[in-house]
């Protein structure tokens, strides 16, 4: 398998696999650039695999989206960015029905066949006649958009378009492909997948190994990211599967979702908004995955660690007061944990002055990976994060001004 180098930006259009046809275009909802795209299957073997919020406030589109989704037999998606179409009501929920609907008229399939995301301001209608016209207009367009003009249709704050590649091998000898998109840089903090993201195949696979090895991935990326602990009201991560190239084997299929998932949470994460670096926390040792993993995003969340990584200071007791907010795993045991940045020990090898002015070196990379190992058993996790900036709070405190 051939994975893409990681977090790569693409220098020119990323094609779609096989059996997508896909339309981004204006229809008004930002200033200027595209802010809508639609994507359909055509290939033989369709399948389909979602997972969304848990949010209590979880928009419209999110429960429109888990009812359609259930069969595993999605064979499209409707995005629409700058309108999280959030806390609307009835009418809101009216609304995303009607984007269903006129989408799937111009795409000749049933409403129920499509998926829809939405992203951007809460609380807000969408402009339904500009919406309208937009999708009426969709039978005469052009289904020519690659990856690239996708994930920047639906991009808000972030910086610029996310996608990933893998190439796979078939069982008959031949090629398919998966090709990822995502966006989303701020109100971070997956509880289930995270942000807006798209995985497109053309292997032939039936809904039910889709399924489980998209879940996995999702659990071992998107899952794994934070920006800043507030979970979306709208966090969509969609599979998708046209069947085009044919059957692979399952095995690299989990790797290849695996890879372009992992690649698109580490674009994510080091576009955080506001970001100058990509902060990693790998934690080992601990009793299980789910202990590990809740020490480490104490760690990755804490303000005080991701204000000591963004300027550098080399102030690793922020490391373990973190660890030591998790009170309730009473088996973590200070004297059996090891903390690690770089491939520096700073406990407990308690540093001097010269182990500090390399600390502060390690520090001002533009990745700073914090490991800690807790002593307990050999449960392992890795999460993904930024640190913490003045822009950040700049861009929220304007985001809808």
């Amino acid at each position: 398998m051939n994975a893409t180098r990681p977090e790569t930006r693409s220098s020119g259009p990323v094609a779609l696999p096989a059996g997508f046809r896909a339309h981004a275009g204006a229809a008004g909802l930002r200033e200027s650039g595209d802010d809508v795209f639609v994507v359909v299957a055509d290939g033989p073997q369709v399948a389909s695999s979602a997972v969304f919020t848990r949010s209590l406030f979880a928009g419209p589109s999110v429960v429109l989206s888990r009812r359609n989704a259930a069969g595993g037999r999605a064979r499209g998606v409707v995005v629409v960015a700058k309108n999280a179409n959030v806390a609307t009501g009835e009418q809101g929920m009216t609304d995303a029905r009607e984007v269903l609907e006129r989408a799937a008229g111009a795409l000749g399939v049933a409403p129920e066949e499509l998926l829809i995301a939405s992203t951007g301001v809460i609380g807000r209608h969408y402009p339904m006649p500009v919406l309208r016209a937009h999708l009426d207009g969709l039978a005469d367009a052009e289904f020519d958009a690659d990856a690239v003009a996708l994930a920047a249709a639906m991009m808000t704050t972030d910086t610029h378009p996310k996608t990933a590649s893998v190439e796979m091998t078939t069982t008959s000898g031949g090629t398919a492909r998966v090709v990822g998109i995502a966006k989303g840089v701020g109100m971070l903090e997956p509880d289930m997948a995270t942000m807006i993201a798209v995985v497109f195949t053309d292997a032939a696979v039936t809904p039910g190994v889709l399924d489980a090895a998209f879940r996995d991935a999702v659990d071992q990326s998107f899952n794994c990211l934070s920006v800043d602990t507030d979970t979306s009201t709208s966090d969509t991560a969609i599979a998708l599967a046209s069947g085009v190239a044919g059957p692979v084997d399952e095995a690299e299929l989990r790797r290849a979702l695996a890879t372009v998932c992992l690649d698109l949470t580490r674009q994510l994460a080091r576009d955080g908004e506001g970001a100058t670096k990509l902060l990693t926390v790998e934690v080992t040792g601990g009793r299980d995955r789910a202990q590990a993993k809740r020490v480490a995003k104490a760690i990755l969340n804490s303000p005080l660690v991701k204000t000591a990584v963004h300027g550098a200071d080399p102030n690793w007791g922020r490391v373990a007061m973190a660890i030591g907010k998790c009170h309730e795993d009473t088996d973590i045991d200070p004297e059996r944990v090891r903390i690690v940045f770089g491939d520096l020990e700073t406990y407990p090898a308690f540093p001097g002055p010269a182990e500090l002015e390399r600390l502060t070196e390690i520090m001002r990379a533009e990745e700073v990976t914090i490991s800690v190992d807790l002593g307990v058993a050999d449960g392992a996790c890795t999460v993904y994060g930024c640190d913490l900036t003045r822009e950040y709070i700049s861009i929220n405190a304007d985001y809808t001004t």
